[in-house]
């Protein structure tokens, strides 16, 4: 099958062991945004390196609650963008696809492929921020959003990634120990 790659792993996870992750990183992309709210970056480090962690580790499917969890979190809360949380309703959709493009990128290039981590980081990252900004141009071009999403869909979407992926390779260093 072709996306048989999605199921793949870069090490075999038990069935409890790869739910109880599963679990983690949804709770920790769902939650951070009621725990630390502000600012973007913080928040969106940490979800970037649990959608690292999740693509590193997660099977197919099990990625898709770690993938709609942060902006389902922002959204209920309504904190990171304060007064213009309303209007990330237009963007989740994007924002969930823009997630699944850095968890492809992963799942393909490196756990597939074995390109290097780095390379298929900086490659994911970057395909995610374009597609965000793209996204939200249009959308402010349209005028269904304010001019600040195009800052907080650009290149702080880049940075949250890549700063994310560099934590999730050290944190998946020491699991892979333990």
């Amino acid at each position: 099958m072709e996306y048989e790659f999605l199921k793949k792993q870069e090490y075999g996870l038990s069935y409890i062991q790869e739910n109880i992750e599963m679990v983690v990183y949804t709770a920790v992309c769902f939650f951070v945004p009621f725990f630390i709210g502000h600012p973007q970056l913080v928040v969106g480090v940490i979800v970037n390196a649990a959608l690292v962690l999740g693509a590193l580790n997660l099977r197919s499917y099990k990625m898709l609650p770690v993938i709609m969890a942060p902006s389902l979190g922002v959204l209920s809360k309504g904190l990171l963008f304060g007064s213009f949380t309303v209007f990330l309703v237009y963007m989740v959709p994007f924002i969930w696809i823009g997630n699944s493009i850095l968890v492809y990128a992963f799942k393909k290039m490196y756990v597939h492929k074995k390109v290097n981590r780095w390379l298929t980081l900086l490659t994911g990252a970057l395909a995610k921020m374009v597609f965000l900004f793209l996204a939200a141009f249009v959308l402010v071009k349209m005028g269904v959003l304010p001019a600040p999403f195009l800052t907080a869909m650009g290149i702080f979407q880049f940075y949250t990634a890549v700063t994310g992926g560099f934590i999730a390779f050290g944190v998946h260093a020491l699991k892979k120990r333990i």
